[in-house]
């Protein structure tokens, strides 16, 4: 290659000679005899000089050609020698996936056998699509991982060169650090002082042995530690490759728990919350109480933790105590009032935007859930009751022609208790930022009777006595989230006796409150507790009159009608009773509530289920005796409620929807 540089610098130089010579030449012609001598010969020598020059840079031509031709097939076989020698495995494959060629490392390293002619995506489980990507897609081979890239290799895209990248020891220390991850457990024994209360001290000494036995065996073949900061509350650290085992097995802790019987008359139960999330154990410890508070929330009994940012339940068979916290609900009646009502408004915290302003509240709405049953709207109509004696106006917001208790809404209108009730449409007209929104007997923001008006709110309360979800209204100024109730209707009535002699509620208040008592506790049967005859007394004395309270569950000729062509449906399956229901007549809802309620007299039933569909949705109806946790088998559908009535609704065909029930079922008898 010197020697044609050389020549190229030659070259040029005799072009500059040659130029010279012929303008010198064409000078001379013009002037005398002699000198047109001199020039005819530096023109000839010129023309000569040119022709050589024109075969020398032919010959040069021919020289740069065979030299590029060397080069390119010296660069073909180096490319050719790479591939060969890549110090990584590779194949080539076409258009069909097909191997068409690969390197040595490739058959020693990720396919031993001979992979000529094999589809690639199939002698290994590959993307080739994610292969694409710039991260690539990791897969295993002969218990190795790599991580496979694909490049085209040609114009027309009909041959892909895909090279694995080993990342063994890159995993295999990626997924030690994964289980060897701290989580942090908070075990919590449920209503540990009143297990406790009225009971020797020898049996004290002898639960507390129980109790620490339990513990050692939930530990037994890990190396977590536990601390117990409490008399009802123990801390664990424990990795991740242990827990895995705890979750999988189910938490088989809470029902050993079960087993253990103070003073002969009670069983223990835990709460049990898990933070496994967490970047560093501050922040796992955050995401263990709050699965914890879900855990009371939901009446006990029950472990949670978080998973790919949703929580999951295991556990909830039990009923749970029946006995609700008075104290809690004390704080949340004074809290309620002074949110309400001007004055001492720095104990409450900063529920309003503007704390200069904060004044109280001149207008309370108050709804409940959509197609409200007696329990939401005899709750709302006794809290509207005892409220108006102190905002300057208070509603119910019901849908009169969507809801289940029009029989109650009829007789608050008709004994000139009028201007209750509002439309949806209406309550979102009134609000504004001197409006509070209070919600009971559901903490759902897709059941609520108006999700506009919850959408819009700035100041909500709840008050509710289904066990906690997780996804509830958000956010709160305050709530009272109290499962042990016998029904929402109680919990109001709790918290207007709490108010004492500051406001009242009338005759037909209380006994919309009590219709929703004795709908929810099936006439005082199902989860009663002594709060909820203690209630009821109170009701009583403000004037509430029991065969009024029960005419407002008579039905229509038609409507008993259909309620026995539900039962005459039923089938029973592994103790449940499942039936269908025509979702053509008006008073369906009814109907199916009802005879899901009386399904439950069936002997040898421990659940029922009322299907009917209504558009392209199947709603069930669910009850339960208390032995089956009829809220977590709905929850696996969709929906949710308390332990022995839930519902929900599911957007499919019958068949499928009664397929989906019994497969909730068959889960549900398995964990228990």
């Amino acid at each position: 290659m010197n020697k044609n540089n050389s020549f190229r610098m030659l070259l040029s130089a005799t072009v500059a000679v040659l130029a010279v010579l012929s303008l010198a030449g064409s000078i001379l012609l013009h002037t005398t005899q002699e000198r047109r001598d001199t020039g005819s010969v530096l023109l000839i020598l010129s023309v000569v000089s040119v022709l050589l020059l024109l075969l020398e840079a032919f010959v040069f031509r021919n020289q740069i050609k065979k030299y590029v031709s060397r080069l390119t097939t010296q660069t073909v076989r180096t490319q050719r020698d790479s591939l060969v020698h890549f110090p990584a495995p590779c194949v080539i494959i076409d258009k069909e996936k097909t191997i068409v060629w690969f390197n040595k490392l490739f058959e020693s390293k990720v396919y031993s056998e001979d992979p000529y002619g094999e589809k690639l995506d199939l002698i290994m489980n590959i993307d080739l699509n994610k292969a694409f990507e710039t991260d690539g897609c990791q897969i295993c081979v002969n218990k190795r991982y790599y991580l496979a890239k694909a490049v085209r290799t040609d114009v027309r895209n009909e041959l892909t060169m895909v090279y694995f990248n080993d990342i063994t020891e890159y995993t295999e220390l990626r997924y030690d650090a994964y289980q060897s991850h701290n989580s942090v457990i908070i075990i919590v024994i449920d209503n540990y002082d009143e297990l406790m209360s009225d009971v020797r001290e020898s049996e004290k000494a002898h639960a507390a042995v129980e109790i620490e036995k339990l513990m050692e065996s939930f530990l037994e073949g890990t190396n977590a530690i536990a601390k117990k900061v409490s008399d009802d509350r123990f801390y664990v650290f424990m990795e991740e490759r242990y827990l895995a085992r705890k979750i999988e097995n189910r938490f088989r802790i809470l029902e050993a728990a079960r087993q253990i019987r103070i003073g002969g008359r009670a069983n223990v139960t835990l709460s049990i919350g898990v933070g496994r999330e967490g970047k560093g154990l501050e922040e796992c410890e955050k995401l263990a109480k709050q699965a914890l508070e879900l855990c009371q929330g939901r009446g006990g009994d029950q472990a949670a933790y978080r998973e790919n940012g949703e929580f999951r339940f295991f556990g909830g068979v039990s009923s749970g105590s029946d006995n609700n916290n008075r104290v809690k609900i004390r704080i949340f009646a004074e809290t309620l009032l002074e949110i309400i009502k001007p004055g001492s408004i720095e104990s409450i915290g900063n529920y309003r935007a503007d704390a200069d302003e904060a004044q109280g509240f001149r207008r309370v709405l108050i709804m409940g859930h959509r197609f409200g049953d007696l329990d939401s709207v005899g709750s709302a109509t006794g809290l509207c009751c005892a409220l108006r004696k102190i905002v300057s106006e208070c509603y119910v917001v019901v849908d009169k022609t969507k809801n289940l208790a029009t029989s109650l809404i009829d007789y608050i209108e008709e004994n000139e208790i009028t201007n209750y009730y509002i439309t949806p449409s209406q309550g979102l007209e009134r609000l504004d930022s001197d409006t509070l929104v209070i919600v009971v007997d559901t903490h759902n923001p897709e059941l609520v009777e108006s999700k506009d008006i919850i959408e819009r709110a700035k100041n909500i309360v709840v008050i509710d006595h289904h066990r906690r979800m997780v996804k509830g209204i958000e956010p709160l100024i305050a709530q009272c989230l109290e499962p042990g109730a016998s029904s929402a209707a109680e919990l109001v009535t709790e918290i207007i006796e709490m108010w004492g002699d500051r406001t009242s509620i009338d005759a037909h208040a209380a006994e919309a409150l009590l219709s929703g008592i004795m709908l929810d506790t099936k006439y005082f049967v199902m989860k009663t507790g002594v709060t909820t005859f203690e209630t009821a007394a109170y009701l009583k004395k403000m004037g509430a009159d029991t065969i009024v309270v029960k005419q407002m569950f008579a039905n229509s000729i038609d409507t008993y009608h259909e309620k026995s062509k539900i039962i005459n449906s039923a089938e029973i399956y592994r103790k449940c009773a499942l039936a269908r229901a025509d979702g053509s007549f008006s008073n369906v809802r009814i109907a199916a509530s009802q005879a899901a309620d009386e399904m439950l007299g069936i002997t040898g039933v421990c659940a029922s289920f009322v299907m009917y569909q209504q558009g392209d949705t199947i709603n069930i109806s669910a009850r339960s005796m208390g032995k089956y946790n009829v809220q977590v088998i709905m929850e696996a559908l969709g929906g949710g409620g308390h332990l022995t009535m839930a519902a929900a609704q599911i957007k499919t065909d019958i068949d499928s929807a009664k397929k989906m029930l019994t497969d909730a079922v068959d889960e549900y008898i398995r964990s228990i």
